[in-house]
């Protein structure tokens, strides 16, 4: 009997610890500023010159990265020992940052960094972007850590090129049918995040998959109605999701207000560009509730997904009138 006592009181104790861990494992990172970040990373390499134009959103990008990998517990997504294998909101937040991350990563690639679609691909970037693209689950050899930081030395490579006035090899070209092609992937993310949230609620929706084109098809039938619904299970997941894709977004979007000022003022679209930008600060208010809540819409209970679907769908409303006006001449 007194075995089973001791027994008991080291598996509560374990229990109490892991619970600990798992609490200060699931502290999310705090908003920072872009400018001050920028530059402190060049005051470090003896730049005490003004950033050239693509250096803070490149150095935003570097940050975020490394905010994924340092933060509270570090990086968790491929952990397979407990109690991180049991944590499911920090992981589905991690994705949610990577969605935006290896976004803006490919636009650097093919977009930000050529002057035109015959233009060479910037060496740094071609090796760089497809190391952010490992499966952020995987714990076997290459591990996502080590290829996420590889990454971030080759990012920081071409950020030094960039201010570098002696190298010409190297350019980010701010220009507004860049920042259009950026926006308009950021658009279908963000609209695939504001579905699945409002999907926390079960909900009949007509098929619009084919609406438009009289000769439209698609590979596979699909019913006219359809019965919509998140799992159960899947509604937190969802929601830190989302919440890890627009911290990111929230932060790039700064660096875009930087680097692309002669370009958001020519269009008069700065106004927008903030705007978007004070949507995506709302989604990052404190959750004071220790559960992710999933009332009914206009029920007694609340419904954090459907709050945050409501700022996630504002933004990216305000996003498709910014990319508007990036169209126009």
């Amino acid at each position: 009997m007194q075995r089973l006592k001791h027994v008991l009181v080291v598996w509560a104790i374990v229990l109490v610890l892991g619970f600990f861990v798992a609490w200060w494992h699931s502290d999310e990172p705090q908003l920072f500023d872009v400018e001050q970040v920028t530059a402190k990373a060049l005051a470090t390499k003896g730049i005490d010159t003004p950033a050239v134009t693509g250096v803070t959103t490149t150095q935003t990008l570097i940050h975020v990265t490394e905010t994924l990998m340092y933060k509270h517990g570090g990086f968790i997504s491929n952990d397979i020992l407990p109690p991180f294998v049991m944590m499911d909101n920090i992981p589905a937040w991690e994705a949610g940052a990577l969605d935006m991350i290896r976004d803006m990563a490919l636009a650097m690639r093919k977009d930000f960094s050529r002057s035109q679609s015959q233009s060479l691909e910037n060496p740094f970037l071609v090796d760089a972007q497809p190391k952010l693209n490992i499966d952020h689950r995987r714990w076997a050899v290459p591990s996502p850590e080590d290829e996420y930081l590889t990454a971030v030395k080759l990012l920081r490579h071409y950020r030094d090129a960039l201010q570098n006035p002696a190298n010409r090899e190297h350019q980010f070209y701010a220009r507004a049918d860049n920042l259009r092609d950026w926006l308009k992937l950021v658009e279908k993310r963000l609209g695939g995040y504001s579905q699945r949230l409002s999907a926390s609620v079960g909900q009949e929706v007509l098929n619009t998959d084919l609406s438009g084109d009289s000769a439209a098809k698609q590979s596979t039938y699909s019913p006219e109605q359809m019965y919509l619904q998140t799992s159960w299970w899947r509604i937190d997941d969802e929601f830190y999701e989302a919440r890890g894709a627009a911290w990111v977004l929230l932060h790039l979007l700064k660096a875009i207000e930087i680097d692309f000022a002669d370009v958001l003022a020519k269009k008069n679209a700065a106004v927008s560009l903030q705007q978007i930008i004070r949507e995506l600060e709302a989604t990052q208010k404190t959750v004071w509730s220790p559960m992710v809540l999933n009332g009914s819409g206009f029920g007694v209970m609340a419904n954090h997904s459907l709050v945050m679907a409501n700022y996630i769908s504002r933004a990216n409303a305000a996003l498709i009138d910014l990319t508007d006006l990036l169209s126009q001449g």
